[in-house]
């Protein structure tokens, strides 16, 4: 019995994991009404998508040991995200209001580190690791291209209560010269890695704590 109540606690925390990695998309889709800081914010958008997407997916990979069970929890929250975009929409908020990010090649990137160092879990810390927090940027901003204009939205569903620290002000130029995605992409590649080794020890974890 306590084996099976443990077992059902760790996917209890996969969900937990996946269902945050949906709020936090979310929170930080909020940027698109943000003009004026629209690229800034992808930055943060995408380091902390990064980021909870490594650590929930290397847990769950290294749980199971199977390869392609990354790929599997990149689907869980892709879904999980259209339940809540299809949801915000039915309440009246533009559809493009939550942008749902592309988890699932950056997943596939993970898998593939996995099954190609025979599951090597260090290889997939820092291989793995590096391969989600370059990707993920670069997917995202070729997603963020087929959505609508961010300053045609902000015009038609203005905002007028932001908060003070959102204040917008004038207009950043060079936005491609400044590259968000390079940004996002170098600083989540180094963060990536450390949470893909914290992933591997919450495995760890749990296995010493099932056979307590």
């Amino acid at each position: 019995l306590m084996v099976w109540l443990r077992r059902c606690t760790h996917y209890l925390f996969i969900v937990v994991v996946a269902v945050n990695g949906t709020l936090l998309t979310i929170n930080a889709g909020d940027y698109i009404f943000y003009t004026d800081w629209a690229w800034t914010s992808f930055v943060i958008f995408s380091i902390s998508q990064t980021l909870m997407l490594t650590v929930g997916a290397v847990y769950y990979l290294t749980f199971t040991g199977v390869p392609g069970t990354a790929t599997y929890y990149g689907l869980i929250i892709t879904v999980y995200t259209w339940v809540a975009k299809g949801a915000r929409f039915s309440l009246g908020y533009p559809y493009d209001f939550i942008v749902t990010p592309i988890w699932i090649p950056s997943c596939m990137l993970l898998d593939l580190a996995y099954w190609a160092t025979k599951r090597n879990k260090h290889s997939l810390i820092l291989f793995g690791g590096v391969l989600v927090g370059m990707s993920l940027p670069l997917f995202n901003m070729v997603n963020l291209i087929t959505i609508a204009d961010p300053l045609e939205t902000a015009f038609e569903y203005p905002r007028p209560t932001l908060p003070p620290y959102m204040t917008p002000i004038e207009p950043q130029v060079g936005k491609f010269y400044n590259s968000p995605v390079a940004l996002g992409a170098g600083a989540g590649a180094v963060l990536s890695v450390t949470m893909a080794a914290l992933g591997c020890k919450l495995t760890t974890w749990t296995y010493r704590w099932m056979a307590a």
